[in-house]
């Protein structure tokens, strides 16, 4: 799904972006509602990035990549948590485009995402290249998402990769064949 964000786009930067781990709800401009296998997945357009929701039988986990006034926390390039019985890993990178490379990427993503029917994408108004994008899916088991978080005047796309999935016990672990 594509939607223009009813918001101005004002100019943050990639370093601006903070990561958070189970904040409550945030406001958002826009909002996709996933149902996967035993999974409900919420994707989440802010204002300042995004927010994805996870409800599970097992539980819930909330990531936040935003703009957070008073943030601590810088947006790291990997973790790897226990969140109750699950297994957590983000992975974070930026890469930096030449306009035109940059221009060519953006149209790329924006097609890709918003022709997925678990794809969210927010372009904001100005800009046709200023966007976040998100999209999800469940193998093995495991909720997947990806994220985009696009800023043309420096050339800037910072590209995310989130994996939850339930944490098998050691116990339950099999030996594996030699």
């Amino acid at each position: 799904m594509l939607t223009t964000l009813n918001t101005a786009y004002t100019d943050t930067r990639a370093a601006d972006l903070a990561w958070a781990l189970g904040r409550e709800p945030l406001p958002a401009l826009a909002c996709l509602d996933i149902e996967l296998t035993d999974a409900t997945l919420q994707l989440r357009l802010l204002g300042a990035s995004h927010q994805v929701l996870l409800e599970e039988e097992r539980g819930s986990c909330s990531e936040t990549v935003a703009c957070i006034p008073g943030s601590s926390t810088p947006l790291p390039l990997g973790v790897a948590k226990r969140v109750g019985d699950w297994e957590y890993e983000f992975a974070a990178r930026v890469e930096v485009l030449s306009p035109g490379s940059f221009a060519g990427r953006a149209q790329e993503l924006l097609a890709l995402v918003s022709d997925h029917p678990h794809g969210l994408a927010g372009v904001f108004p100005g800009s046709p290249h200023a966007f976040t994008a998100l999209l999800a899916q469940r193998r093995e088991g495991q909720v997947h998402w990806r994220t985009w978080h696009a800023y043309p005047q420096d050339g800037q796309l910072v590209a995310t990769r989130t994996r939850v999935g339930v944490r098998v016990p050691t116990s339950q672990l099999r030996p594996s064949a030699v």
